[in-house]
Formats: structure tokens, sequence, C-alpha cells
């Protein structure tokens, strides 16, 4: 959940240990912090909140010289956000220092042994004990000490270590969590996500499980579990730092919901070529493809979500059972699956903790592996068995928006490809479904263009006590995102009900002023979501609809429509999101919300 960077080479390593920080902060903090080795000293500098914060403590760096250091920003979860418990921890001998970003399941029982041999504790964190570990293994061989120290953790952990005694010298740890080594010249990286790193140098190395990492400014020696060094490719990160900017937008939420055509179109086309879907990194064959008798779809969050609002999709071309489950429930729940059990997973980041660990239960039991990640490398990618990239691009906002339509498209693709081979389409519906795919990046754009009038139905909306989402089929899972979306980042109670389903409870909750927002894009059961409409309406219900263009029935039903471009029944939700999206953000504007970084969340969920 947090974020850790680390630098050894010519120039001062604060300024650019702060400059990798401000691009992690993405990720979700509540205090930061520095250490810089100078001389036989290392200098330390933290602070509980923002990194504006801590550019201010240490004069953006001056007060911190030194050409090796490492860096953290916090996500608390040992020990409140406070000074103290801000990351790096220094040993009780001051010699050495700490960053981590993870979680040392047994740090109770290494910190009572500890104690018993005289350390003392001065944080509520996991992390004192690492630190305080490598002191009392260290002998003068600082590997030795490192290797001894990593082999009594347990659990998930990202590690950067500072030593005084090996100037320019660090060590990187890898165990669970995600982390990366920046390949320069005269000057090395690492960090938890590439983005801290890739204004200084755009090759790579991604470390495996049980990996650790000498890095000095003259290069960066990779080592085995045993200590023996091993050979790592290095890959060329192929997207540049102005990337990642605001590029003139005032959040990065909105540039990236409006860079959703554009992300949609650079993850469509590659994988169409003469009329065909082309997967090379999923050619399962047809005889394997008839041998699964289930497809399970797991994920957390917002692509859980997505994979939700697929399965609609997948099942009604393919016609094989299809099921969703929540990865963190997934991985305690003992499945029943095996080598005729297709598993997709989903995960932006390629490292959510709980879906890396539901695909390995799963793997244990004979179950194949779709993996659809954004991060090329990540470690769901690599357990997988077939991997599907979404080219979204770095999405910086904590609430994603195009990391769930560019996975939404490419399960849509993968429903395609998947009944083409089972034999389940005529060639003249396979051709007709692909160029409603084909269709989908424009309709997303006419969609934004229709939805100028968001603001101003932002302001109308307020700050209500609930907002309730209805819709049927695809819409009623397009309305779990939508509510998702509105409690993420405008902190309004919001929930997403099928809409058949209001009179079986949810109705007693409406009253005079509730905010409704009814989802009225899936045609064939037009008539029913109408129906629904006017009975929330004869509750006194406000409503926001959103329907195809031309249905004049939802004018005369609801208060407020938006209308979006009439596409492809199962492929509604790509474009019926976009406005739900945008009201979200616009609500969260007018009441002055932390849009890109709402509170108490993190962008990549690397812990349970």
């Amino acid at each position: 959940m947090c974020g850790i960077v680390g630098f050894s080479g010519e120039q001062q390593a604060a300024p650019v240990l702060l400059d990798g920080l401000k691009k992690l902060e993405y990720r979700g903090y509540d205090s930061a912090g520095i250490a810089v080795s100078s001389g036989s000293t290392i200098n330390l500098m933290k602070t509980q909140g923002k990194i504006v914060n801590l550019c201010e403590k240490t004069k953006d760096g001056a007060l911190t010289p030194g050409t090796a250091g490492i860096g953290h920003t916090r996500w608390a979860t040992h020990g409140a956000p406070n000074d103290t418990n801000a990351h790096p921890h220094l040993s009780n001998d001051g010699r050495f220092a700490v960053v981590h970003n993870g979680i040392v399941e047994n740090y109770a029982e290494l910190r009572e042994e500890l104690k018993s041999k005289g350390y003392v504790f001065l944080s509520e964190t996991d992390t004192e004990v690492i630190v305080n570990l490598l002191e009392y293994y260290y002998k003068g061989d600082l590997k030795q000490a490192v290797m001894k120290t990593f082999n009594r953790l347990e659990g998930a952990y990202a590690l950067g270590v500072l030593c005084s005694d090996c100037p320019g010298k660090l060590y990187a740890v890898k165990e669970a969590s995600p982390l990366i080594l920046g390949i320069g010249v005269g000057e090395n990286l690492f960090a938890s996500d590439v983005t801290a790193i890739v204004s200084y140098t755009k090759n790579v190395i991604y470390l495996e499980d049980g990996e650790f990492a000498e890095i000095t400014p003259a290069g960066v020696t990779v080592f085995d579990v045993a200590g023996r060094p091993i050979d790592k490719k290095i890959t060329r990160v192929s997207w540049d730092i102005e990337a990642a900017e605001k590029g003139g937008y005032e959040h990065f939420m909105l540039k990236e919901i409006m860079e959703q055509p554009h992300a949609l179109k650079a993850t469509l086309e590659p994988r169409i070529k003469d009329g065909r879907i082309v997967l090379d990194d999923c050619d399962i064959s047809p005889e394997k493809m008839k041998s699964f008798n289930k497809i399970l779809i797991t994920a957390c969050g917002s692509a859980y979500y997505a994979g939700y609002a697929a399965k609609y999709a997948i099942e009604k071309l393919c016609r094989i059972p299809v099921y969703t489950e929540l990865a963190s429930e997934l991985r305690y729940c003992d499945p029943i699956m095996d080598e005729h059990t297709l598993l997709i997973v989903l995960s932006q980041s390629g490292e959510t903790a709980d879906t890396k660990a539901a695909v390995e239960e799963c793997k244990k039991r004979g179950a194949t592996v779709i993996a659809i990640v954004n991060v090329v490398g990540s470690s769901i990618a690599r357990l997988a068995d077939h991997v599907l990239y979404t080219w979204a691009g770095p999405e910086i906002a904590v609430a994603t928006t195009k990391g769930y339509t560019t996975q939404l498209i490419v399960l849509y693709l993968f429903a395609l490809y998947a009944a083409d081979k089972l034999g389940r389409l005529e060639a003249v519906e396979y051709s007709r479904l692909l160029k409603e795919l084909e269709l989908l990046p424009g309709a997303v754009q006419r969609t934004l263009d229709r939805c100028r009038e968001l603001p101003e139905i932002a302001k109308a909306i307020g700050n209500p006590r609930d907002m309730f989402f209805i819709g049927r089929n695809v819409d009623s899972a397009v309305c779990l995102e939508g509510a998702l979306k509105m409690k993420e980042i405008s902190y309004i109670h919001a929930e997403a009900y099928g809409a058949g389903e209001l009179k079986h409870g949810p109705i007693a909750l409406l009253e005079e002023g509730t905010q409704v927002v009814a989802l009225a894009c899936y045609e064939p059961l037009l008539d029913k979501t109408m129906s629904n409409i006017k009975e929330v309406k004869a509750r006194g219900a406000e409503v926001l609809a959103l329907a195809p263009e031309g249905n004049r029935r939802a004018a005369a039903e609801a208060d407020e429509v938006i209308y979006i471009p009439s596409t492809e029944p199962l492929f509604a939700p790509l474009c019926s999101i976009i406005p739900l999206q945008l009201l979200s953000y616009y609500v969260a504007k007018e009441l002055g919300c932390d849009i890109d970084k709402p509170k108490n969340l993190a962008k990549s969920v690397t812990v349970e």
C-alpha cells in the first residue's frame, strides 16, 4: 500500500528521493520520510502528513546531504500515523536505516526476542524488528546480515536497506510485494512502482519473490534466496513520465476519464487483424477451450465489477457457466475447481495481494489462469498461464476509470474470441459483433461529448445523505461500479441494487427527495426499468436516468436524462459507466474533496 524508493549515484540523493515519493503519492499515504548516508552517518528526516511537509522540513533535500538514500510513503497498518511511526526506521546503534512496504506477520514474536536481547523499540510498527535484526546479524558483512534478516521474516514485504558502514551501497529485497530496479548510467534506483523511476531511466528489472539486489552507482547485482548471483532481463519501459502528468486538467481523474477513447483504441486495435481477433499472449486451442466446464472470474474492487459486467457477454456468447467471486473470499473458500476450470483474474497493478493469493490457490487445484493486467512483468502476470495486457498507460488517480474500461473491453474481446473457438457463433454474427467492438472507442468519445450538463446536475444533487443506483441485467452491474465511484471520491453513502429487487426491501429506504440514478441502457429490458423508475418517483425520489439516444420515455419519467449512443446491448456498460464516472467527479468537486487521493484509500492494495 505504501511506496518506497532508493537511489545511489553521483548526484545528491535527497532531491531524487523526494521526486520519486511525489510520483508515488497516488498509492495513498499518511506520512513520509527519507534517510541519506553522508560519510559514516545517516541523515534521517520524516514527518506526518503530505510530502510537501517533508520538502519543507528538509528544505527540498538540502538538509540531508549525501549521494545514496532511501525514501518512504507510509499508509498506517501497525501504529497511528505520526512522526514516530513514519519510515525510515533506524537501528538502535544508528548504523542501519530501513524502508518497508508490506506486513511482517511474525513481528510480535521477533520483537519479544529482540527485547530479550536488550533492543529498545521506539515505534509501534512491525518494521522496527527488521532494522534491529539487521543490527543483530551484522558482523561486518552487509549481504549476510540482509540474508539472515529476511530469512527470519514471514509475510509480504519489499525492503530498502541503507548502512552507514557501506557508503553508496543499498540493498533491496522482494517477497510478495512489488519492487522494481532502475538501471541508469552512473546511478541506479529501486522503487515499488515504475512511475518513481522513469524520469531517470527507462531500463528496469522486475524482481521475483525471494530475490534481492545490491545497488551501487556502478551497477546492480541480483541474488537468489541462497545469495547466488543471477542474470536478470532488462526491460525497456515504453511510456514517458509526461504520460503521468495532468496535461492541463484540474485532476488526474478527469484527465484519465477523458483519455478513455484513446486507451480503449490502444487496447483494442492491435488485437484485430484482417477481421479476426488475435490474442498472441492467450492462444488457447479449440480443444482446450472445449475442455472447460466453467469459467470463474475473480478480482477486487472495480476490477471485480468489470468482471461482473462482462460475465453476461461471456456466458451468453460462449454458453459456458460463468461465476464471479471476490478474490478476498475465493482465497479462503476452499474452491471447487480442477483442470476443467478457466480462471480469469483481473488486477490493474498485477500486485493486488488478495488476487495474487487467489491465483496461487486456484493454480494448485489445476485451473488454467488468464490474467488481465496493466503492468507488464507484474507478479500476477508472471503467475498466469496466459496474459492479456490492457494498454491503459499509467493511471494516477486512486479511483480507477480507464483501468476499468480497458479491462472491460479486453473481456469483451475474450468473449468473442472464446465463442469463436467453441464454434458457438456463425460467421455473420461474429463479424457483426466484432464491428460493434471496433465502434466502442468512438461511442465512448460521443458519450463524453454529451455529458456537458453533468457539472450543473452535480450542483443540483449537492450533498445528499444517500444515493441509490438501480438497473437490470448489465445495467445492474454498471450500477455497482457507479456507486463505488461515488463512495470513493465524494464520501456519499451510495448503494447499487438490481431494479427488480426494489420491492424486496430496498424501496423501504426511499423518501421524499432521495437521489436515485436509474440506468435504462439495456434495451431488451427497457419496459421493466421504466416501471421501476415510476415506482421510485411515486415515493418522492429525484431520478437521474441514463438511456440510449432517442428514448423519449426516459425523459417523460425521470427528472434528468443523460443520453448515450445506442450500442450492442451486451457491450452497453462501456458507454453507460462514463456518465457515472463524471457524475462522481463533479459531485466530489462541488464538495471540495481530495479527488485524486481520497481518504483511507490506496491505489495498489499490496497487503491483506
